[in-house]
């Protein structure tokens, strides 16, 4: 869950597009620099010595890049806000909704004519925002590859996407709006969790293709590496793909998207490039623990959770609004599709101060996918190294309130800490004890 609920569907199938690159035969990448410790070296000292290997500038980039984050948040947040005071306090929403009512007799389609136009507008005003913050700054830091002109066509395709799946949540909610008009925000959470699941199982299959290309690993090294920790994992794939996520960004990074027959585990073509097999092996095996862990089903639980939670607040928001001023904005009711704007402003909040906790849901899966990482992969020193790439956009070393509050993932200090413990305490594989 983000700043709109009621785009989540579409946010969450965005998030994970996996893709596909035809890579050419090349040397290994070279390790990270592995610091020189002795054997007793207790983690919190590895731990430093490890951070310490990255150079003062890399550092200040990084950690100026992931604050700048923290206002983007602000101001996504102010701009969402803004437009749907515009569209009610100026009559266009009612406006958009009266073209509808005119337009046809079909609540169904009212609601699809007026979600279009409402979905285009605030798109536009968005999208010098949107440059900025997806174009000229993922640029001005080094993590982008993209042209302005291929970017721009996967923005379009995006948004393509985002209209159709736009429209079928509309047209889902509002007929719950106008059925159950009391209850509406138990039974409204119940379209928004079936609708993303389904969005979990499509997505890999029908959504990812359009913005980036699959294969078949052909690297038999690093593809039969994991396809055996998947099999002593009982993980039911026997492919691994490849995708050329390198078009676009130079991120490391890898997943295991789908739901139900759907789930496909892939590596992009930059882990490939810039990382080790010790590396590769442990990313890969991190991701694997999403799935046997169960955190799929585990994040629509926690998800419907939220989504329960916020739609009742916004049913006690909306309603006092409507008293007051719904009148002023020709706002009727919950039914009343001009009156969007405002449940979206009223989710925006809620999701602006529910930032924490949606983080730290998150976060402690990945810790525990983490900790299933390193147990499979047994590569404490690949871990360390994994972080630290990481490190070139996620702030390395922050605070414990910064980590709270802005960070989906753990900090890289925590992930080399971990790999630290683990490589400090855990016996060599095959070791055995003497009991007396």
């Amino acid at each position: 869950m983000k700043h709109l609920l009621l785009l989540i569907v579409v946010s969450f199938s965005l998030e994970i597009r996996p893709v596909l690159f035809a890579q050419e035969a090349s040397p290994s990448p070279a390790p990270a620099p592995v610091p020189s410790l002795a054997p007793d070296t207790d983690p919190a000292t590895a731990t430093r010595a490890w951070l310490d290997t990255v150079p003062a500038d890399k550092r200040a980039k990084s950690d100026s890049y992931f604050e700048g984050g923290y206002w983007l948040i602000l101001w996504n947040f102010l701009l969402i806000s803004a437009i749907s005071i515009l569209l009610l306090s100026t009559g266009l929403s009612a406006r958009i909704r009266q073209f509808a009512e005119r337009t046809t007799r079909f609540k169904a389609m009212q609601v699809a004519l007026y979600g279009i136009p409402y979905l285009l507008l605030t798109a536009v005003i968005q999208f010098p925002l949107l440059v900025y913050e997806r174009f000229f700054r993922e640029h001005a830091y080094g993590l982008a590859t993209q042209s302005f002109g291929a970017w721009f066509r996967e923005q379009l395709i995006g948004l393509a996407v985002e209209l159709f799946a736009f429209t079928i949540l509309l047209v889902a909610l509002y007929a719950v709006f106008r059925r159950a008009p009391k209850t509406w925000w138990l039974w409204g959470t119940a379209v928004v969790v079936v609708l993303l699941a389904i969005a979990i199982m499509l997505g890999p299959v029908y959504i990812a293709p359009l913005f980036n290309k699959y294969k078949p690993l052909e690297n038999p090294a690093i593809s039969e590496s994991i396809l055996a920790m998947a099999r002593a994992n009982q993980i039911p794939v026997k492919q691994v793909f490849e995708v050329d996520a390198s078009r676009q960004s130079n991120r490391v990074s890898a997943n295991v998207a789908g739901f139900l027959g759907t789930t496909r585990i892939a590596l992009n073509d930059n882990l490939l490039k810039q990382c080790t097999l010790p590396e590769i092996r442990y990313v890969m095996a991190h991701e694997m623990g999403h799935y046997v862990l169960n955190h799929i089903s585990k994040f629509l639980v926690n998800f419907a959770l939220l989504v329960l939670l916020s739609f009742a607040l916004a049913k006690g928001a909306f309603e006092i609004a409507v008293r007051r001023w719904g009148e002023r904005w020709n706002v009727r009711d919950i039914a009343d599709p001009a009156g969007l704007p405002l449940l979206m402003l009223i989710f925006a909040a809620i999701s602006f101060f529910l930032t924490p906790i949606e983080n730290t849901i998150t976060r402690v899966a990945e810790v525990e996918a983490d900790a299933f990482g390193i147990n499979t992969s047994r590569e404490p020193d690949g871990f360390a190294q994994v972080a630290l790439k990481l490190g070139t956009y996620r702030k390395l070393d922050p605070s414990p309130i910064e980590e709270f509050i802005f960070f989906d993932h753990p900090s890289g200090r925590a992930r080399i800490r971990m790999a630290m413990e683990w490589k400090a305490a855990n016996l060599p594989a095959g070791a055995t004890a003497s009991v007396r």
